[in-house]
């Protein structure tokens, strides 16, 4: 948490007019994973210790239409604020100045939406005294970042991704339960029922949720007929891919910084995996396949075939991995 002097200032500045935009969260199961491999990691790029409850991000502009990020512990409230917005429906999301950690200059998300009747969204003027200014990962080429995203597009794509994978190599998908929706990464629901055409994995997914829109996603190019509509033959065995599920064999025996490993709702009574490390990310059903993506290999989306090794080690990394509360 900050010093007191920074939390008076931060409540101060709080108490001028914002006008949200959207929020997030920043918690140990769910953060913008364009930020960090880990929570911690995504807490140090705003600047704060990893605090054990987590925070809430709240983006808008003053009056002026400079960017703000107001940072809270109260958790709960941006989650209530997402899960209204996702549903379509109204929610006035004031923080109480008590509530208020911080509130940093600029933005750390992407974002395309504005606040009307003001001046265009701009970076305040910097204070000498106060903190850097926030901005966005570099997302235009493939690096951490995009890498991340990537991940998070296939979890949010599962079934398109799988459907591309050839059933004689991979095994058939699991049956698919019936019905229902599934939280994304950052607290969005995701409907089971609909899927665009394939993307690259450079789209990034929505890192944040607002009242009548979202965070800005990539531009993407359809590389369906690229990638292959069927992939003949898994990636298990290739080095890079061999790197990683050996780092992710050592998270059992040494335990990994928290949020390494995140586990997620998935249909069928499965479970949603994602993980990172140093140069990869892994998304993977606990009941199926997985998907491994480098840092050497740009936008490469990498299967690993299903068998009783590999099952055995989701349900291991499912076991330690933290879950949305």
């Amino acid at each position: 948490m900050t010093g007191t002097d920074e939390v008076e200032a931060a409540a101060t500045a709080a108490d001028e007019a914002l006008y949200v935009l959207t929020a997030a969260l920043l918690t140990p199961a769910q953060f913008p994973s364009v930020l960090g491999d880990d929570y911690p990691e995504a807490c140090a790029a705003l600047g704060l210790g990893p605090y054990a409850q987590g925070y809430g991000l709240v983006l808008g502009q003053d009056g002026a239409g400079a960017r703000w990020t107001v940072v809270i512990d109260d958790v709960s409230l941006v989650a209530v604020a997402i899960a209204s917005w996702d549903c379509g429906m109204e929610y006035d999301l004031s923080p109480d100045d008590r509530t208020v950690v911080a509130a940093l200059p600029g933005w750390p998300l992407e974002l395309v939406v504005a606040a009307p009747n003001l001046p265009a969204p701009h970076d305040p003027e910097p204070h000498p005294e106060g903190p850097p200014t926030l901005t966005p990962p570099d997302t235009s080429e493939w690096g951490a970042a995009q890498r991340r995203l990537g991940a998070d597009a296939v979890a949010l794509q599962w079934s398109m991704w799988r459907e591309q994978l050839d059933p004689d190599t991979f095994g058939p998908p699991p049956p698919p339960s019936a019905g229902g929706s599934v939280r994304d990464e950052d607290g969005g629901a995701v409907s089971g029922a609909e899927h665009d055409e394939p993307h690259d994995v450079s789209a990034a997914p929505p890192s944040s949720s607002g009242p009548g829109s979202h965070g800005t996603t990539a531009d993407t190019e359809e590389r369906g007929e690229e990638r292959g509509q069927e992939r003949g033959e898994p990636d298990g065995e290739k080095p890079g891919v061999q790197r990683v599920l050996a780092e992710l064999r050592g998270y059992l025996d040494s335990a990994p910084p928290l949020g390494r490993v995140r586990s997620a709702f998935a249909p069928g009574g499965a479970r949603t995996l994602r993980a990172d490390g140093p140069g990869w990310s892994v998304t993977a059903r606990t009941d199926d396949v997985a998907f491994v993506l480098l840092d050497e290999c740009p936008g490469d989306v990498h299967p690993v075939a299903r068998d009783q090794e590999l099952l055995a080690l989701l349900r291991a990394l499912d076991a330690i991995a933290v879950r949305p509360s």
